[in-house]
Parts: C-alpha cells; structure tokens; sequence
C-alpha cells in the first residue's frame, strides 16, 4: 500500500511533465535593512532565502557561523550583497537622531532672557550678591518670596527685563555640565572680592569661561570694606588677559557690595547690554527642548529636577526624555514656588514625574508619544550599562596585569543633596591620590544618609560623606554601635582638603639614611671566640643599634649592626668624635686593624601628596 502523500507527488509529477519545461523562476530582489547587530536565521528570513545557503555562502568567505550566530553589519553586507539584494543599514543610535529637530526659521524667533553663571573663588561673595540680585526682584516682592533652592532664578527688573540666573556648585559642576555638551550659559559673571582680589579659583573660572568662549563681566564685591582696593583687581585680571574697559579692553568691570546692596542695578544693566549685543532669540512655537541644571530625589515626590528650557514651551502633560531617564511633566513650579501652566525660553522650572533622577547637565527633549521615550530611554540605559561592562572588564584586567598592584585605596560613600553636586564632588576625588593611593568610591547618591549606607561602609570601612545631608536617626545610632565615620560637608574644597590628608597618612612614609659618623679600627682582640675591635671614633658619633657598614680601602665588604659597644668595660649607647671604644658586630668576624667602620640610621620622613 502506497501512502497518500506519494500519489500526489506521482500526480505532480505527470502533470509537469504534460506541461513541458518550465520556466526558472526570476529573483526577487529585495531592500534588506541590517541593523548593528543581526542573526544568520534573521538574515535570511529577511533576505527571504534559505538559512543553509546564507551558511554556505558564509563559509565560502571564511566565516564558520551557525544558525543563531549574531554577524557584525560589514559581514552581513557582504552576504547580502553576494544574493544579489540591495541594503540598507540602520543603527540603534537612530532613535538619537531623531530627537534632534529642525532649526528654527527667523520670522518665529523672539527675544529670550540672558542666562548668567555666577562664578568666582570661595567666599568671594557669589551667594550674598545672588541673594542680593533675588532681593532686587519685582516680581518676587520680598527676598522671603523665594521658597526652595532649585539652583536656577529668574529676576524680573523695574523695567520688565528678565535675567536668569544659575547658582553653579562649585566650578566642577560646570565643567562637568559642559563637558556632556550641554551650552547653558550666556554670560558668566566672575565675582571677585575687593579686599582679596584675584585667588587660584578665580584664574579656574577665568579659563572655564574661556573655554566655553562665553563673555564675561567682572564684579567687583565688598567694596564696602576697609582694604578694598578695585583697581588692584583690575590690574591684577590683565594678567589672566581680561582687559576691563577702564583699560581698553571689552569686559564689563562693576563694582557692587552685597551687603550694601549697592551696584547691583548697574550690574544688572552692564547684563542687559551685553545680552543685547549677543542678540538672544529662542522659537516659543515649537516642541520644548532644554538641559537639566540639577535634579535630586524628594520625600513625597519623588525625582525632580531643575530643567532650563532652551527653546519652545514646556506644558504640564508633556511626555519628555532626559538623558537616560524619561517621563510626563506632572508638574511645573517657578523659582517663586508657584505652579505654572507652561514654561516660555529662558525659563527655569522645577519638573516633576520622572521615573528617575537625571544627572546635571543632560538634555531634555519633549517627544510625541510614550513608546518613543521608552525607546530613546531604553537605547541610553544600554549604552550606559555597556559602557559600565566594558569599564568593569578593563578594570578587572588591569587589575590582572598590575601585579606591582600595591594600590591603597581610601574606600568613600558620597551623598549629596543634588546630583550636581555629587558629581562633581566625585570627579574632584578622583583627581586626588597617585599610584600608591587612591580614592574608591563605593556608592554615591542623592538624598539623606540611611542604614544601608552604614552597612555598606561598615562592610569595607569606608567613610561616609554627607554633602548638604544629614544622617536619619536609625543610621546614627548604627553608625555609633559600628564605628561607622560620618563627616558633613557644604564646601567641596573642604572635602577635598580633608581626603589629601586622609591619602596622605596612606602613603609609605620615605625611608632616608643619615649619617652618624666614622670609626677606624686600631686593633683586635677575641674574647670567647668573638673578634672585638678596638677603635676611635674619627668623626662624628658612633651608636649601638644603628646600621654600620664595614669598609677596606673605601670599599664596603660588609654591612649589618653592632652587636656590642663598650668603653673600658661598661656597655655604652653612644661614642662621640676623639674617644676609644670597643666594638663587635653581630654575626660577623672578617675585621683587620685599618678597616673603617661607617656608623649610619635610617629615618622615615612622611610624604605629602
């Protein structure tokens, strides 16, 4: 009995043979799009060929792969090209490229306020004349108006010009915001104390400026007081090459006194024109982009972060990414604590409902709908999460190959109150220490100090910094029953001084020689076997316990110690220039009358770093 599935093949067969030859069938060639990475199975189906073929064909370039191998986009072009197919690669980073929108067109531009970084050495003043400049604010009526630091304001003069501020932690933060390409400022206002005029971390924001090609104005601060000397400054700033106008040069100098709250409307109106000169235009009609100044985590709401829009105007219900994070503004608040509907350019805003904390400086893009954000969000976790791997791996190798790898490190746990400053604290650190010692940081975070990080510390002794935060109560009795060192910071440089010495006490002190003193041997006695020699102390001193250094014609054959020192019969410590003692060394018995004894300690010098 036949099957029924060989009678049709049978009848098939008959039939194609009263049909005549046939005509082979034509190719079809198809748009096949490769993305970074694509399976051999994948491949084929797209190519809609057979996978033992692709095999084949790969094996004929001298690849072996499986069917579930993953190829690289130039092999997989190859392939695809050997079929006969055209090709069309596309990349993850894509879904980037997509969130970069068209430029504006002239007619749509309006006129956006400044945006102004006060920067300047510690204690120069850069708090009190950013709270004297909020004081001066229309809108807000009383400095009280203001109700939270959210790092960025806006102050609205008695003229209905509008100057935004940003309060920069620390100079690292601004670096590290521009470092991730974020172009924030406009100007930057470099505060300089009248009585101290120009210090180290003056020069620092001289050259941040510079490097961010951004103009600058000079304020001159406390002039109020006794040694305030403003025209040393000026002089002073020539040589950093900031020519004031007094000089002949192009930047702005005003000389302001926070206290006094004098200078600060020419301050204000010395912005405003140079605003004026750069021209600053945004388009409000458009979706809202921006850069994230800081963003912190907050009991009852979550992350929220301080977002400067850039261009368009931000609603509440808009669905927006920011770097890996993404969200839907549940809220928008001013610098006043009020909630506002949207937010025009120029404009700082504290934003919340995201489903993370974003760090300082990231990009901040309205996108049309949720499955995009999750997307372009999704993309940037990856590439970070290989970028981790990759690091972790060529840490872990490195490791392998530094077998002198005596590296001490200064286990640390940072938390700060903003991502901005926790960063920035970080990147300060890690610049310390050399290749003995180095500072490791465990974990960082934003928010209070709690008992894991105390269980954490505790675990791998580390040290806990708390920038701007403090310590919950169940984490400082831990921190007490465990031996847990907490320290509270508000000043970066503090922290920095305090880790140096810290490193400091790491390092291995230096072992250097000093020099006692020669003895020459003038005779020989053996008393019970051991060899004694009688000498005199030519220069310097002789001491028991110290290193010697036994020398024939100005050649050491022997170094060791003393084992006795004696004068006539007594055990001394020590024998000074032009006195007779008896010496024997420990373990040693080669000595000829002639031979000179070199007396020497060793000290150790602590090393700073």
């Amino acid at each position: 009995r036949r099957s029924m599935a060989s009678i049709k093949r049978q009848q098939a067969k008959a039939k194609a043979r009263a049909q005549g030859p046939q005509k082979p069938k034509e190719k079809v060639v198809r748009d096949v799009v490769i993305p970074d990475v694509i399976t051999v199975q994948e491949l084929a189906n797209r190519m809609a060929e057979r996978a033992a073929d692709v095999i084949k064909t790969l094996m004929s370039m001298g690849v072996m792969a499986t069917i579930n191998q993953s190829l690289d986009p130039d092999t997989a072009q190859l392939v695809v090209e050997e079929f006969g197919h055209n090709m069309r690669r596309v990349s993850d980073a894509d879904v980037e490229e997509a969130l970069v929108a068209a430029d504006d067109n002239e007619e749509q531009l309006i006129g956006r306020p400044p945006v102004v970084t006060v920067m300047g050495h510690v204690d120069h003043g850069k708090t009190s004349l950013l709270d004297a400049l909020r004081a001066t604010d229309v809108a807000g009526g009383e400095a009280g108006g203001i109700t939270q630091h959210i790092g960025a304001y806006q102050v609205t003069m008695a003229t209905g010009s509008k100057i935004t501020f940003i309060d920069t932690p620390g100079h690292a933060a601004f670096t590290e915001m521009r470092s991730r390409g974020a172009k924030v400022t406009d100007i930057v206002v470099l505060v300089v104390a009248a009585d101290d005029s120009v210090m180290p971390q003056t020069i620092e924001a001289i050259s941040h400026a510079k490097a961010a090609d951004v103009p600058m104005i000079v304020a001159i601060n406390k002039i109020d007081k006794p040694g305030a000397n403003p025209s040393k400054v000026k002089t002073e700033l020539l040589q950093h090459e900031v020519v004031v106008e007094e000089m002949g040069g192009d930047v702005q100098a005003v000389e302001v006194s926070a206290k006094q709250r004098t200078g600060l409307t020419e301050l204000e109106e010395a912005i405003l024109l140079q605003s004026e000169v750069l021209d600053l235009k945004a388009n409000p009609e458009r979706v809202a982009d921006g850069v994230v100044v800081e963003a912190r985590m907050e009991k009852g709401r979550g992350p929220v972060a301080t977002v400067l829009v850039q261009r368009g105007t931000l609603r509440t219900g808009d669905i927006f990414v920011t770097g890996p994070e993404w969200g839907r503004v549940r809220a928008l608040i001013d610098d006043h604590g009020n909630r506002v509907a949207e937010a025009i350019p120029g404009m700082p805003v504290e934003v919340t409902g995201l489903n993370g904390v974003p760090s300082a400086g990231d990009d901040f893009v309205v996108v049309e709908n949720e499955a995009k954000a999750r997307e372009v969000s999704d993309f940037r976790q990856r590439r970070i999460r290989e970028t981790q791997a990759a690091a972790m791996k060529k840490s872990a190798l490195e490791n392998m190959f530094s077998q002198s790898g005596d590296v001490k490190e200064l286990p640390i746990v940072i938390k700060g109150d903003v991502q901005g400053s926790v960063e920035a604290l970080i990147g300060t650190l890690q610049k310390l220490g050399n290749e003995e010692v180095s500072v490791r940081v465990l974990h960082s975070g934003v928010g209070g100090i709690n008992e894991s990080d105390v269980t954490l510390a505790r675990a791998s002794n580390a040290l806990i910094i708390g920038f701007n935060v403090r310590a919950n109560q169940q984490a400082r009795e831990q921190s007490r029953r465990d031996n847990v060192d907490i320290r509270y910071y508000s000043i970066i440089y503090d922290v920095a001084d305090d880790i140096k010495k810290m490193l400091s006490g790491m390092l291995s002190p230096e072992v250097r020689e000093k020099f006692l003193g020669y003895a020459e041997i003038r005779d020989i006695f053996t008393i019970s076997g051991n060899k004694i020699a009688g000498c005199m102390v030519t220069e310097g001193i002789v001491k028991r316990g110290a290193g010697v250094r036994l020398l024939r014609d100005n050649v050491v054959i022997h170094s060791g110690e003393l084992s006795t020192l004696r004068r006539f019969k007594d055990e001394v410590k020590e024998v000074r220039e032009g006195y007779e003692c008896g010496m024997s060394f420990a373990k040693y018995n080669d000595i000829q009358s002639g031979d000179v004894i070199e007396c020497f300690e060793n000290e150790e010098i602590a090393v700073e770093l």
